[in-house]
Order: C-alpha cells, then structure tokens, then sequence
C-alpha cells in the first residue's frame, strides 16, 4: 500500500513537471528504463565516432581534416557525459560498457553502415545529426535531472554538426557533375537509415508509451520522425538534392510531408546484428577496450596513492 502511494506520488510529480533528482525515490522500472536509454545513447556516441574516424586521414583538405577530427571528439565528449549521467542511477561504467561490448545492450542502427565517400560524411552531419537533433531536443526536457542537462550542451554541439554538414554537402552538390552525383548518392543510401534512428512505428514500439507517460519522452517516434521529414524536404530542395522517396508528397489536410514505406526488415535485420558493419562496430570496440585495460587500471592506481598521500598530509 506504502509503495503505490509513492507511485501515486511519483506520478503526480512527473504530470506536475517537476524534476527528478538522483537522490529522489523512483519506481524500479523509471530507473531501469533511464539506464537501459541513456546507456544506449552513450554506446551511439563512441560507435558513432567509427563511420567517421574512417575519414580522418583521407579528407581532401587539411582543413577539412581539422574539422572532422574536431567532430569525432566532441562525439566522444557526449558519451563521456551520457556514461556520467547514467552513473547517477547506480550503474558503473564498466557495466554499462561490457554491456554491449560482450552483451545484448543497443546502440543506434545508423552507424551499422559504411562510408563508401567523404559525401558520407556531409550526409551524416547533415541527416544523422539533424536527426539526433530533433530527438534530443525533446530529451533536453527529460524529466530525469541529469540527463536533461548533459542533452543541453551535447544539442548545442550537435546543431552546429548539423550546419557543418549542411554547408559540406550544399558544396559539393554545387560542384562539379562528380561531386554532385557523389553527393546524390550519399543521400540516396542515408535516407531511409535515418529514418530508422527514430526506432519502430509507435504501435510496435514497446517502450515509447511507458517513457512518455513519466516524461522521459514528449513526443512518439512517429512524431518525431514526422517533425524531421518536414525539415529535411525543405533544406534537400534548398541545395538541390533530391530524397530517394517517389511517394513523398505534401498533405494539405495534415500540413505535413507524406513519405513511403520504411524497409523495416532491414531495420529489424540491423538490430538483430546482421547489418553491414555490425561486426565490424564491435570488433573495433572491443579491441580499444581490452587494449586499454593497462590504462584504466594505471589511472585507479594513481587515484588511488594521490587520495592515500592526501590523507596523510592531513
């Protein structure tokens, strides 16, 4: 009786739009389901660094190797401060790591696929970003406190991704035939990956109801899926590139862009581990994370003697 009042409470706080702080009382599954989301939006981060770290060395300018690899270590930076919040729930580091590194645990499908061409790589910031954009604005409003708060910076580093890559991609299909071909092609091949990121239709989606209710999402995958093919028409029209989608069409009644069929066995398939680079992803996790054992393990030890000499100094 006791613990369906703090349900009861729990709730009234979550419809009240309180925050939730990592000391408050929370329900088993809240906690579960933060871990299991916020875990999983980590593991994307460092994964998501692999598609392009492939370019690093093979940009076409020195320029444009600076700003990749400044890129792939902001993407480092948001999983650092992903691990960070998730800790505050009672989960260690190593665990969620090992999680989906030796485990089952998820990261997003979208960086399952190759970068054939550094058009690849405008079509990420452009799309992928964009993308990651409209869902994690929405989880800047997160009801858990320490997860709202890391999506404030790590939105604001993603936005400018996303301009980067917009203004990349606008470049090269102003460019010569080549370089518009290349980019037609990256967009051809993105496209539909992305609009996978947002996770299954919502009646096959089976947690976005729970999350929603307890505020940890405002919006559905289709909503938010919706809200990101409306921008994505517009600015593909703005630089002269098409979307690979002959069903794609205004509706006048809804004031929305309608859009075909997602190929969702290829979604279900990617999840599952079958995609191009499944594999390949957690192989290369694996082997930086075993290898930098000696690291961590040196890292402790030094924490170790410095709190020791601090105790004895006073």
């Amino acid at each position: 009786m006791k613990e369906n009042k703090m349900h009861q409470r729990f709730q009234e706080r979550i419809d009240n739009g309180e925050i939730i702080e990592p000391k408050d009382w929370m329900p088993k599954r809240y906690r579960r389901q933060l871990i299991r989301m916020m875990s999983q939006h980590a593991h994307s981060e460092i994964v998501g660094m692999l598609p392009e770290g492939n370019w690093i060395q093979r940009a076409p300018s020195l320029n444009r190797k600076k700003v990749l690899l400044a890129k792939v270590q902001d993407e480092a930076g948001h999983g650092l401060y992903l691990y960070s919040a998730a800790e505050t729930l009672g989960v260690s580091r190593r665990e969620m790591v090992e999680g989906y590194i030796y485990g089952n645990a998820k990261y997003s499908s979208i960086f399952n696929y190759p970068t054939l061409t550094f058009a690849d790589i405008c079509v990420i910031g452009w799309l992928v970003d964009g993308a990651a954009i409209v869902n994690q604005t929405m989880l800047a409003k997160s009801s858990y406190g320490p997860y709202a708060r890391a999506m404030i910076r790590i939105c604001r580093e993603e936005s400018f991704h996303k301009k980067q890559g917009y203004e990349m991609l606008a470049k090269m299909a102003s460019g010569t035939v080549g370089q518009q071909r290349m980019a037609q092609d990256a967009v051809n091949r993105w496209w539909w990956p992305t609009l996978m990121m947002f996770g299954p239709p919502d009646d096959e989606s089976p947690n976005s109801k729970e999350l929603i209710k307890w505020g940890v999402k405002t919006k559905s995958n289709d909503e938010l899926r919706q809200s990101f093919v409306d921008r994505s028409v517009m600015e593909a029209r703005a630089i002269g590139v098409d979307l690979p989608d002959p069903e794609l069409k205004y509706n006048e009644d809804t004031g929305h862009w309608d859009f075909g069929e997602i190929p969702w066995e290829e979604f279900w398939e990617v999840i599952k581990g079958n995609g191009p680079m499944n594999r390949e992803r957690i192989r290369a996790r694996r082997k930086a994370y075993e290898e930098g054992e000696w690291v961590r393990k040196a890292a402790a030890e030094y924490a170790r003697k410095k709190k020791l000499n601090e105790e004895k100094a006073s």
